[in-house]
């Protein structure tokens, strides 16, 4: 059985230490090393880079195993079963963590928590004692930062996985509410605590490399609704997606919700890991291409992906579908960060020149899919469909996503376009 990584009373590794004493500056191209090329080049099939994933998946990075869902598949189901919903790793998952590379459950009853930082006594919680404690549901939306990121590609191309729409899913997670656990563990943080951070077990290519950490303002009130999950859609959690321990704050995009779950730190600053410091950001304002590139970020210039993006995804009619031309039925979901609720969908035929108002169906959750439909025409020939989706803090989709342009592609939430033939 592979051995979770240990640490100091102190919390400083090896690597640890050398974030905290600037290696963060290298930026996330520290973690790029290919680390099992040869699988990728072996590969056929989604299936044969994660096992238990559906063959049908679409695959953006053999190496890391980054693929998303066809929505002719992702439409199918309310909530998303771990066969199609999109994955994401940030680290090769051979040798030591070749056990993270399937849908299947882990058996790490050696697991452990650590909580430490400053605090009043710092200490290892056992998998079991979280797992006896009194667990919560919260239906929410899983999604990557990176989901979309293929439209930018209409100003200008950025790196990384291009996602279209399916880098999402909508799942059902059940565990130990935060609040809860830390009152029950007697946390007490010292004055001048101001920030959570979760750090994962997963671990870089290279002795150099940044660890998977992120960081969370304490009086953050999404922390309020955060959970520690031991659950997926009522099973423990794949290892792909997390398990046995994963960090889920509903609302907020996949990066902030950390797989792996093995140390919670209170401290007064943030963590310095490139994925919370320079990676995973979004401008603080509007950029263009050459005036701000991917190795400009910083914590002043720049804000973490945090929560949702209101957003709106067409369902079908899909150009795969070939609909009749007269009147279908156009369906879809939205959703957004939950701290607001979805009021309008709108949705047009013929490029946004004429609008029509989308029934929308009560949500599981605050966080999870709104299913929403309306009927309307389609003229026979190229019909663009367009939906867009409003909240009642006045949020909506830009009808021009490529205003929000950035040098990483983040946090796509321009109004949806299908383009089909009737």
């Amino acid at each position: 059985m592979v051995e979770k990584k240990t640490t100091s009373p102190l919390l400083m590794t090896r690597r640890q230490f050398g974030l905290f004493t600037g290696a963060a500056a290298a930026g996330l191209s520290l973690n790029m090393v290919p680390g099992f090329a040869r699988l990728a080049l072996a590969a056929e099939n989604a299936s044969q880079i994660i096992k238990g994933k559906s063959a049908d998946m679409i695959i953006l990075n053999a190496k890391l195993g980054v693929m998303e869902t066809p929505l002719t598949l992702l439409r199918k189901h309310d909530h998303t079963p771990k066969e199609i919903l999109f994955n994401r790793l940030h680290y090769p998952h051979e040798g030591e963590a070749a056990w993270y590379a399937t849908t299947e459950a882990p058996n790490r009853p050696d697991w452990t928590l650590r909580i430490d930082g400053l605090v009043g006594r710092p200490r290892d919680v056992k998998l079991r004692d979280i797992q006896a404690m009194g667990m919560e549901k919260r239906v929410s939306v899983m999604q990557c930062a990176g989901n979309g990121r293929s439209f930018y590609a209409a100003k200008q191309k950025v790196g990384g996985g291009q996602w279209k729409n399916g880098g999402m899913g909508n799942v059902v997670w059940e565990g130990v509410p935060l609040k809860h656990f830390l009152d029950e563990m007697k946390v007490l943080p010292a004055p001048g605590v101001r920030w959570l951070t979760a750090e994962g077990w997963d671990q870089p290519a290279t002795p150099e490399g940044s660890d998977f950490s992120k960081s969370y303002h304490i009086d953050d009130p999404a922390l309020d609704n955060a959970i520690l999950a031991l659950k997926m859609n009522g099973e423990p959690i794949p290892a792909t997606h997390g398990g046995p321990l994963r960090l889920i704050i509903p609302g907020y995009y996949g990066n902030m919700n950390v797989k792996f779950l093995s140390v919670l730190l209170l401290m007064p600053e943030q963590s310095p890991s490139a994925y919370q410091s320079v990676g995973y950001r979004f401008p603080n304002k509007p950029v263009q291409p050459g005036e701000f590139k991917a190795g400009d970020y910083t914590i002043h210039n720049s804000r973490p992906t945090y929560g949702h993006q209101i957003k709106s995804v067409i369902f079908s009619p899909l150009p795969e579908d070939k609909p009749k031309a007269g009147t279908v039925e156009i369906t879809g979901v939205a959703f957004n960060d939950g701290a607001a609720k979805i009021t309008h969908v709108q949705v047009s035929t013929d490029n946004g020149k004429t609008w029509h108002e989308a029934s929308i169906k009560e949500p599981e959750s605050p966080w999870a899919w709104y299913h929403w439909s309306v009927k309307a025409k389609l003229a026979p020939g190229s019909n663009t469909l367009v939906s867009r989706a409003t909240d009642e803090l006045g949020r909506s989709q830009p009808l021009d996503g490529l205003v929000r342009w950035n040098p990483r592609g983040y946090e796509w939430n321009g109004a949806d376009r299908v383009t089909i033939t009737a």
